[in-house]
Order: structure tokens, then C-alpha cells, then sequence
């Protein structure tokens, strides 16, 4: 009872504390709400430690229930946003889950209260065991469920978390995940005996006092909630905290199923726990990064093993750094590449700007607030180093030069740890200029680069010049291509701007000649009116290009649109309209959208076809798919232009035409889960089919 009491106070009022300090974010309204469910239910088990009657322990205990089924939600948004910094979004699914571990328990809690618990059994003089019915059985198992999650969530974070941005988020971690570890233990216990043993029950208040401890050494090192830490969409991959609860509950049941062949056995409990603090000390002694160190020095010391696998190093740096398209992304993933490999919590990089007179910061493991991360190398301190490396271009220890370029480095890159050895300077060289410079510095337990080390290092500077250089001419290429758009976009603008500025001038031309004529200024008012009315259409047009493409489908009936954009478009001698028109079901389209797509169609039909020709629309239905048909008998298209050019924007063959109908054509009907089939041959016609969905194939 007393350790339920101090497990009380010990979580109350750390959740008193985060609270208190300044910036209350999300992420401390979640962790100050789940202490602050930890401190009421060890009140509510002290009570139940308190009392010696059934009913009142019976009582307590659904109470205590009742607070359990809060824990999974709040610990579950805590450990998805902790050390994520501002503007985290959660995917669909994560958003789906977390609200289930909101709703969920709390549910079967209240909904189900009276089947929480059957009945108390008395064990000895002071202990008890409450029999759970089938809702209590249920609460437990989201309970398990939900720790193993939470915990691999602190995993998650824990292992994308370098350097310093470790150092400082370590113990919350480590408090936290031995508070939901021991919840593991304990829930497994319940489950597999289908009850409550009050003498276990007390390691979870041990475990809470423990916890608060190590989380409250956590608060002394500023700006742990504030970290930005990216750990990888792949939640269960190589996981740890996965591998070890499976392997913990299989040996559980296993030991289980033995004990009930042999008769039982009263030590089951601690021979089970004893499993559990096994497992987890291996998964603490394989998370350290000491540790590994040791490990490693150990295996080559006696085994004569080099201290890297340069193959394996290699191989992971290409695929880290392969996708990475931005000079961020790219920066971001090198610096941890490095942290991890040479075992060090300092290291950042900095780049030469586009004008090559300063280096900026582009990615760190040590918080952005931090000296080196907070402004620019001034221009002049930037030449010294550019002068210096452009002639020296291996890596290289600032503490032991008294040189001007070691003291810049040395100002610009402070030390975190007063013990954690000499600093390391790695100039990132392309094409014999600087591009940036890699710091390395803190290495954990102080220990000094040996001539391997600076052998990788130097292939690591070699790899982050090849990899800026790619990042570099991509961009330079996404900008040409930007520029050869735009000069095609305005080449076919200007044409057409030029043919209407023609008829203008000529119309102003014989504006002083014929203005008395009444049929002259008739004509010119509709030539003006046509030329801008054309010239507003081709300015629309160009725009579709920086919009984004908005759906607003309704139910509506094809054909009557397909009449709607047929009576509007201007009949002429010049060739013949017909049109076929079958029922259809309605179907789901945007009108405005779909009016879009059958102009573009029909009209660049009319002006495919030579004078008399014939333009054929109709509809129909096949395979459960609405088909809508424009064909004609006119010039067609190559099959060339066919395969590569047709959907693509400023390619047309027509003499006055932009190139963007068919482009914004065919991402209307793919926006409406269509499709668009094409067949066309030189000198016989071209016919397309626009393939819809209807109620039957949805």
C-alpha cells in the first residue's frame, strides 16, 4: 500500500510539472494526463490494499478498471508525438487507431461494468485474487496490446534519434518504456490466469516510482519535448520491442503449458518474470551506444576483425542517401549515417551557398537552437576555409592545429561534452571546389579517430560530393526543362496573340473607311467580341495548367450533357454532326468538367475533318462501363505522335492549336476513374472513347 501511495505522488506530481513549465504543447497535455491516470489508479489500488472486504475491494478494483482504460489512448498520442517537433500529421490509419484506443476501452469499462469482475478470493492474510469476467478479460488484452504498441513507438523514436537530439530524449524513453515493459509482464499474468493477484500487482507501483525518476532526470535537459525526430513509416519492421514481447509471451505460454502438464507450480510468476527482466536488460545492453562500442572493440582486439565492414558501410550509404532528391533530405540522412557509424553525438554540415561567399547549416544532429546551428560562416571566415581545403582535401583534426581555418572551425562547431574527444573537420570536395564541410565531433566515450577512421571519413566526404553533385545537376535539369516548357507555352501564346493583334490592326485599318457602313461596324463589333472572346479562352486555358484539378461529381445522365454540349457548339456546312445516343444509367461526373471534355472532343474533330466530312457522337454501354464515342473521317494522327505526344501539354498538330486540350482532357477522365482509349490512323479518321463508370462496376 505504501508503494501504491508513492507511486501516486511521484506521478502526480511530475504531471504537475510538465504542466508547469512553459510552452504547453500537445505533447505535454497528453504526457500530464496519462501521469495523472497512473496517479489515480494507484490511489484506487491502495485503497483495494486498504480494506479486507470483498465488497469493497470489488468496488475499488472497477474503479481502478476504469482508470486502466484511459491509459491506452493518452500514452498512445504521447508516444506518437513526443520529439516530434510542431506540425505533426498522422496518416488515416494512425489517426483510425489512436481514436480506437480512446473509445475502445473506456467502452467496455462503462458499457460493460457489471462482467469487469466476478468475485475476490482471499490468498493468506493480507493478498487477494480478483477473478475476472469476460469485459475485465478484454480490457487486459487491449492493455497488452497497447503497451507493446506504445513501447514501439519509444522504439521507433528512440532508434531515429542521433547525437544530441538522443542524449536529451534517452531518459523519458527509457523511463517510460520500463513503466509499459512491466505492464507487459503484468498484464500477460492476468491473462493467464484470468485474474488480479494483489502481491504482483505491486511491481507495477515499483515500476511507476522507478519511471518517474528517470523521467524526471529528463527534464533537466532543455528542450527534450521540442526535438524533431523523423522515424521511419515502418512501424513493425525490425522491431525490437516486437520481437522481444513475442518471444516473451511464447516462452510464457510454453512455461505455462509445462507447469499445468506437472501438477503446477508456485514459482511460475517469478520464473516468468525473471524471463521478461532477461529480455529486456538484452534489449537495453543491444540499444547502447556504449555498449556496441565495447562490443565492437572487443571482437576486434581478439578476433583481429577491422573496425569496419567497408562493403557493408558502403552499401548502407548508398541506400540511405539513393532516394534523397533534395540537398535536405540528403544532408539530414548523411549526418545520421555518420553519427551512427562513427559512433559520434555532434555531427553537422555546412554548405557553400549558391554565391560561394558564407557556409550555411543545413542539417545537424544537435538541436537547431544550438551556437553552430544558429547563423552563417561570414563571408570572410568562408574564403579562409575554401582557400585552405581547396589544396587539403583530407580530413583533418581542428584540436591540434593553431591555424586561422582550425579556429574557424573550432568557433563555429562547439563542443556538447567536455570529454568527448578531438573534433573532426571532413571537407566535401566536387570538381576540385568546396562544397560544404562535414563536423564530427563527441564521439562517445571520448575516443580518439584512428587512421582507419579517417580513411572512412574521407570516403564518406567522397560519397557526399557525389551525392550533393546529383542533387545539384537535378535541379539544374528540373529548372531547364521548367525553361523549355515555358518558352513552348509562350511561342504557341505568342502565335496566337499575334494572329488576333492581326485582325484587329486590320479591322482598325478599315475602321475609317467603312465607319459609316452600319453592316461594317456590325461585323467588326463581332470580329472584336470573337477575338476576345478566343483570347480569353486561351488565357483560361493556360491557367488550367497552375490549378489543381477539383472533382465535384454528381449523379447526372451522360446523354443529356452530351445534348447540352452539342446544342451549343456552332453548326456549319462544312461537315455533318450526327449523333446516336443509347440509354445509359447516370452515372457519377462533374457537369462542368465533363462539358470540358466533349467540347474539346467534338471541336477538334470538326477541325480534323476536310469540307464535307463527318463527325459521329454516340454513347453506350460496355462491360458496365458508360462509353462515350467521338470519331471522324478526317487527317488522324501518326502513330507516333499517337504513343508520345497526344496527352502531353504543348504538343498539337495543329497550325494555331496550344497542345493542352487533350492533356486536360484526359486528366478530367482519369480524375473521374475513367479512362480514355485512343485508335487513329493517317488519312482515315482518329476515334475516341471515353470509358466511365456506372453503379454496376463502382
Amino acid at each position: 500500500m505504501i508503494f501504491d501511495y508513492a507511486g501516486a505522488a511521484c506521478s502526480g506530481l511530475l504531471a504537475l510539472a510538465a504542466l508547469s513549465r512553459a510552452g504547453r504543447s500537445l505533447t505535454r497535455w497528453a504526457f500530464a494526463a496519462g501521469m495523472a491516470i497512473l496517479a489515480a489508479e494507484s490511489v484506487f489500488m491502495a485503497f483495494s490494499h486498504g480494506t479486507d472486504s470483498p465488497s469493497q475491494i470489488l468496488r475499488w478494483q472497477t474503479w481502478r478498471m476504469a482508470a486502466l482504460s484511459l491509459i491506452p489512448g493518452t500514452w498512445m498520442l504521447f508516444s506518437l508525438t513526443y520529439a516530434r517537433g510542431k506540425g505533426i500529421r498522422f496518416s488515416w490509419r494512425t489517426r483510425l487507431a489512436l481514436t480506437a484506443t480512446f473509445l475502445v476501452p473506456p467502452a467496455i469499462a462503462v458499457g460493460f461494468r457489471e462482467w469487469l469482475a466476478i468475485s475476490v478470493q482471499p490468498v493468506g492474510d493480507a493478498n487477494w485474487i480478483l477473478r475476472l469476467g469476460p469485459a475485465g478479460t478484454a480490457l487486459f488484452l487491449v492493455l497488452l496490446v497497447g503497451a507493446v504498441w506504445i513501447v514501439v513507438n519509444f522504439e521507433r523514436t528512440f532508434r531515429a534519434s542521433v547525437g544530441t537530439m538522443r542524449w536529451r530524449i534517452k531518459f523519458m524513453l527509457l523511463g517510460a518504456g520500463i513503466l509499459f515493459v512491466v505492464r507487459i509482464y503484468t498484464s500477460s499474468q492476468v491473462l493467464l490466469f484470468h485474474g488480479v493477484d494483489s502481491s504482483l500487482e505491486g511491481i507495477n507501483s515499483g515500476a511507476l516510482i522507478v519511471s518517474t525518476l528517470l523521467m524526471l532526470r529528463s527534464f533537466f535537459r532543455t528542450g527534450h519535448f521540442e526535438l524533431e525526430v523523423y522515424p521511419s513509416q515502418k512501424v513493425l519492421q525490425n522491431s525490437l520491442t516486437v520481437l522481444i514481447a513475442g518471444a516473451y509471451l511464447l516462452i510464457v505460454g510454453v512455461l505455462a503449458k509445462v507447469v499445468t502438464h506437472f501438477g503446477g507450480d508456485s514459482a511460475f510468476a517469478a520464473k516468468a518474470f525473471l524471463v521478461l527482466v532477461s529480455l529486456v536488460a538484452l534489449t537495453v545492453a543491444l540499444q547502447s551506444d556504449r555498449a556496441r562500442l565495447e562490443l565492437r572493440r572487443f571482437v576486434s582486439r581478439n578476433f583481429h576483425r577491422s573496425p569496419y565492414d567497408y562493403r557493408t558501410v558502403w552499401k548502407t550509404f548508398t541506400e540511405g542517401t539513393a532516394s534523397r532528391v533534395e540537398e535536405a533530405g540528403l544532408c539530414r540522412e548523411l549526418v545520421r549515417l555518420t553519427a551512427d557509424t562513427f559512433h559520434a553525438l555532434s555531427v553537422s554540415i555546412w554548405l557553400v551557398d549558391e554565391k560561394g561567399e558564407s557556409l550555411n547549416a543545413s542539417a545537424s544532429t544537435s538541436p537547431p537552437s544550438a551556437k553552430d546551428a544558429a547563423s552563417p560562416v561570414r563571408a570572410g571566415d568562408a574564403q579562409v576555409l575554401r582557400q585552405w581545403f581547396t589544396s587539403h582535401a583530407d580530413p583533418v583534426d581542428i584540436e591540434t592545429s593553431e591555424a586561422e581555418w582550425a579556429e574557424v572551425l573550432r568557433r563555429y562547431h562547439s563542443s556538447q561534452f567536455a570529454k568527448g574527444g578531438h573534433r573532426v573537420c571532413v571537407p566535401i570536395i566536387g570538381r576540385g571546389e568546396l562544397l560544404g564541410v562535414l563536423l564530427v565531433g563527441d564521439r562517445v566515450g571520448g575516443v580518439p579517430f584512428s587512421l582507419e577512421d579517417f580513411d572512412m571519413l574521407k570516403c564518406v566526404g567522397d560519397h557526399a560530393a557525389a551525392g550533393l553533385m546529383n542533387v545539384q545537376l537535378s535541379k539544374k535539369l528540373l529548372q531547364a526543362k521548367e525553361l523549355e516548357a515555358f518558352q513552348a507555352m509562350a511561342a504557341f501564346f505568342v502565335h496566337d496573340l499575334k494572329n488576333a493583334a492581326s485582325t484587329l490592326n486590320l479591322m482598325l485599318q478599315n475602321l475609317p473607311v467603312h465607319f459609316d457602313d452600319p453592316e461594317f461596324r456590325a461585323d467588326a463589333l463581332r470580329g472584336i467580341g470573337k477575338t476576345v472572346g478566343h483570347i480569353n479562352r486561351l488565357i483560361g486555358r493556360l491557367g488550367l495548367l497552375r490549378h489543381e484539378l477539383k472533382i465535384e461529381a454528381t449523379p447526372a445522365d451522360l446523354n443529356e450533357v452530351v445534348d447540352h454540349v452539342l446544342t451549343g457548339i456552332e453548326r456549319s456546312s462544312a461537315y455533318v454532326l450526327t449523333k446516336n445516343l443509347q440509354s445509359l444509367p447516370k452515372v457519377e461526373i462533374d457537369q462542368d468538367q465533363m462539358n470540358k471534355v466533349i467540347t474539346n472532343l467534338v471541336l477538334n474533330a470538326t477541325e480534323a475533318v476536310p469540307p464535307g466530312g463527318e463527325v459521329r457522337v454516340s454513347t453506350g454501354l460496355e462491360n458496365g462501363w458508360a462509353v462515350l464515342t467521338v470519331s471522324d473521317n478526317g487527317c488522324g494522327m501518326s502513330p507516333e505522335f499517337l504513343a508520345h505526344s497526344l496527352f502531353r501539354p504543348f504538343q498539337t498538330t495543329k497550325k494555331n492549336g496550344l497542345g493542352i486540350g487533350m492533356f486536360q482532357s484526359k486528366m478530367i477522365v482519369e480524375a473521374h476513374g475513367g479512362r480514355v482509349a485512343v485508335e487513329s490512323e493517317p488519312g482515315k479518321g482518329t476515334q475516341f472513347r471515353i470509358f466511365l463508370r456506372t453503379p454496376a462496376n463502382r
